[in-house]
């Protein structure tokens, strides 16, 4: 029986700045059913806020803690292991989510998290980032999830994962994963509906991180054929519990209690 939702953003309610039709209505039919719902996005290029607002403008309703960003998740990490600081590699806008966690100092860093900077991302950034964790073992290397692209009006979009590879390939370092398809990403998100994650249903437009993540997490699947989805994706031996032409099919999906 399925009793909540986790729904991805980019490629599943949007594409970029543009609602996918019919999404916010399906958004609103799954919670009038009574099923819980938790959004649940890598994006790391802005604050909850900001997403909140941009939902809106879909109409769609949210509150901050209605969405589970990997920042979040992070901070949250980072505070349970008895705090530290982190060299922060985002956008300005995100590092309100990791307050009181920012070093002050190369000296002080415990952690360098790495998420999507976007087309500030150089040769120097990233080299600073490799300077940090170069020669020094004790220092964790953070990942805000591992999406590899994300798609916009304009095309295709380099996102966090190459990054992060290109880090763990010069340092020797493996990246601590917060984010999508961390396994404990999915069930911080569990923890947080207060639901065990076989009762979860994960939405998403990526078979590798939202549907192989959430699978491996132990929650029910399901891909739409929207955003970064290619029909390609349901070739291989690995595929989703049930794929849908968007979200719109979901709140049907629910409604037939064949789950």
């Amino acid at each position: 029986m399925i009793r909540g939702v986790l729904f991805d953003l980019d490629g599943v309610l949007y594409n970029g700045e543009d609602p996918i039709p019919g999404a916010a209505g399906a958004v609103e039919e799954v919670r009038r059913s009574g099923v819980a719902t938790l959004f649940v996005t890598n994006t790391t290029s802005r604050p909850r806020g900001a997403l909140v607002a941009k939902l809106a403008r879909f109409g769609i309703r949210a509150a901050p803690g209605d969405i589970l960003t990997p920042s979040v998740a992070t901070a949250d990490w980072i505070r349970s292991r008895g705090g530290g600081t982190a060299a922060l590699f985002v956008p300005d806008g995100t590092r309100a989510e990791f307050a009181g966690l920012e070093a002050a100092d190369d000296d002080a860093v415990g952690y360098v998290v790495i998420g999507d900077l976007g087309a500030a991302w150089d040769y120097h950034r990233l080299n600073q980032a490799f300077r940090l964790l170069h020669g020094r073992p004790e220092r964790r290397l953070v990942a805000l999830g591992l999406t590899r692209f994300w798609q916009s009006s304009d095309g295709a979009n380099l996102d966090v994962a190459p990054f992060v590879a290109a880090l763990e390939c010069a340092t020797g370092c493996t990246a601590t994963v917060m984010g999508k398809p961390s396994e404990d990403f999915f069930l911080q998100a569990a923890a947080r509906m207060g639901l065990p994650p076989e009762e979860l249903l994960m939405i998403g437009d990526d078979l590798r991180v939202d549907v192989l993540g959430a699978r491996r997490a132990g929650l029910r699947s399901a891909l739409v054929r929207t955003g970064k989805f290619r029909p390609s994706d349901l070739d291989g031996d690995e595929r989703p519990d049930w794929v849908l032409d968007s979200a719109c099919g979901l709140p049907a999906l629910l409604a037939n209690g064949d789950h």
